[in-house]
């Protein structure tokens, strides 16, 4: 053994040599002993994969610190317990899908082995399939739990685990520090039955598919309009990802006729290699751009890419001059919200008991343009297990119309319990198709919204601070930010700060405090600080939970008059939230 190694990593490389591992896992390590590569065992080693709240997330590879058929086992068991105990005397149903990465396959099928082993019945897709499809899969078959292998739109070298409980949605209190509790207490990897029960474990694929699109085609609203524009021209890619498995069938299935598919992104192979991007997220204008190219050339209506475990959709569309544009996210959560919202007014479905849902660092457009159609709007904290726990606390009193956040995650009508990205796909093309059927781009939609709402821009400081010094000085920041709040914001007074961490709220305008609701409706202690200014801005700070960065959302808004002063507006808009990060210093 190397001697520079610290002591503690020591240890845990001599467990799982001298452990029940097999003898692929042991020659690696022994190999990278032989080289005296003390940084990579020390990475590997120094830690064990933490089980968050929303499960695993980690480079694949060997150790306590990488994704792999232990540390994958390991949370199986600690799951599997917790259904046991949870559920003592009742039949315990679990759901398994997976995305196009690497060993993602695999991993399902330990974690299928796992769970009967445990006595639980398990539904495993027959291939990759979206996120979404796994939530509804979970309320549709009656599972007590749910887990779908993906790291979302992360590079290629990451894998992740997401538990879902039995409404269909991520886990949240108290089965995440549950559930954390039972993984934690495993402690040796002999106590993790790997030797599944063949007999408990079913395959599924076509007929829940079949389910979930026919689920997706009911919540269509404009099918007149989609038959006149059958020939709209859509771009669609899956970014080698679990999309393409249902959105080309779907817009089929819907009557769309048009449809393109950037065939070099379509197959998944399962390698999850995403050869042809960077990184495989539509949030990127560098994944999209494939996509975008082919728009150009056949002069398309719309641009479709979903993430690969299709959760999550970009969109680009003909701007006002017209040019192929990417929407960002607080964009497509509003036209869909605004469609939505029209739809239901229109078939008299309105009645006073709708709510729609986003987090509280997505655009207040669409709290706007809720209150005008007389419509609740609930927000909660970012992440959208929050949104799935406000839609289980109002089942049965209110009803859901949609909902979304800003990092490209919708949700329409409630079957579904997680952002969908195949849904949403649905949905988009139907409003572009129902705009252009009005001879209106969806561009020219959002203009429509911001001339009658106001124009909202939202722009996103993200700031990298890497290490222990970084984590320092992240805290550092947030600390600073509650001791001295700022007084201004671009020459507008600041009235109120919300303090998530508190839970309170300082109204600065009377001195007054107030308690913000904990413990329902997707609010709980987090660290998380708001400020909001006279003339409308909205302030956020956010450390994120995932990575080493502090991001702070910067809202602010502005009327519009006419089409013809949208570049204008939208720069000095653009100015004002580069001058806030300037007057804070944010660097």
């Amino acid at each position: 053994m190397t001697s520079q190694l610290d002591p503690n990593v020591m240890a845990k490389v001599t467990s799982w040599l001298n452990g029940d591992y097999d003898i692929d896992t042991k020659q690696s390590i022994q190999q990278l002993i032989d080289e005296a590569n003390d940084t990579e065992l020390t990475d590997a080693f120094y830690k064990d994969l933490e089980f968050g709240t929303g499960g695993l997330r980690g480079l694949i590879g060997i150790g306590s610190n990488r994704m792999n058929r232990y540390t994958v086992g390991t949370a199986t068991q600690g799951l599997a317990n917790y259904l046991n105990k949870a559920f003592p005397n009742e039949e315990k149903k679990v759901a398994i899908a997976y995305d196009s990465r690497i060993k993602s396959d695999e991993f399902a099928k330990i974690i299928a082995e796992i769970f009967s082993a445990n006595g639980i019945t398990v539904y495993l897709f027959e291939a990759l399939r979206p996120t979404p499809e796994l939530s509804f899969a979970i309320r549709l078959l009656g599972c007590k739990s749910g887990v779908v292998v993906t790291a979302s739109h992360n590079p290629k070298e990451y894998n992740g685990y997401k538990a879902y409980w039995d409404d269909g949605s991520q886990v949240v209190a108290p089965h995440d520090t549950n559930i954390i509790g039972e993984v934690n207490a495993i402690k040796s990897i002999d106590d993790v039955k790997f030797d599944g029960d063949s007999s408990k474990i079913h395959k599924i694929g076509a007929e829940v598919d079949e389910k979930y699109m026919d689920h997706i085609l009911s919540l269509s609203i404009s099918k007149d309009a989609i038959a006149r524009q059958k020939d709209l021209k859509i771009v669609y890619t899956p970014l080698h990802g679990t999309g393409v498995t249902l959105v080309p069938t779907l817009l089929g299935k819907m009557g769309f006729e048009a449809v393109t598919v950037i065939e070099e992104q379509a197959e998944p192979k399962g390698n999850g290699q995403f050869p042809t991007v960077v990184y495989p997220n539509p949030e990127e204008s560098e994944a999209m751009s494939k996509a975008v190219a082919r728009a150009k050339e056949i002069d398309a209506d719309l641009v479709l890419g979903t993430d690969p475990d299709a959760d999550r959709v970009g969109i680009a569309v003909k701007n006002h001059h017209g040019e192929i544009q990417l929407l960002n996210g607080n964009q497509t959560a509003s036209v869909l919200i605004y469609y939505l919202l029209n739809a239901w007014k229109d078939a008299g479905k309105l009645t006073g008991t709708q709510f729609v849902c986003k987090t509280i660092v997505t655009t207040d457009l669409i709290d706007k343009m809720a209150a005008a159609y007389d419509v609740k709007c609930y927000n909660t904290l970012t992440g959208f297990k929050y949104i799935a726990q406000v839609i289980r606390e109002k089942e049965g009193v209110e009803q859901f119309i949609g909902g979304g956040e800003e990092s490209y995650g919708y949700l329409i009508g409630d079957a579904v319990r997680d952002k969908d990205a195949i849904a949403s796909c649905a949905m988009i093309a139907e409003l572009t198709a129902y705009a252009k059927d009005k001879g209106l781009s969806l561009f020219d939609m959002l203009m429509e919204i911001y001339k009658q709402f106001g124009f909202y821009y939202e722009g996103l400081i993200s700031l990298t601070k890497k290490g222990k010094s970084g984590a320092d000085e992240i805290q550092q920041m947030m600390a600073d930010f509650r001791a001295n709040p700022p007084k201004t914001l671009a020459g507008s007074p600041v009235i109120r700060m919300d303090d998530y961490k508190a839970l309170t709220t300082v109204d600065f305008t009377s001195g007054t405090t107030h308690s913000i609701p904990s413990g329902e409706m997707g609010i709980e202690p987090s660290n998380v600080l708001q400020f909001f200014t006279e003339d409308g801005t909205k302030f956020t700070c956010r450390p994120s939970g995932t990575e080493p960065k502090i991001k702070f959302y910067v809202g602010v808004r502005a009327a519009l008059e006419r089409n013809e002063d949208f570049d204008s507006v939208y720069d000095s808009l653009k100015e004002k939230v580069k001058g806030i990060g300037e007057e804070l210093g944010l660097k």
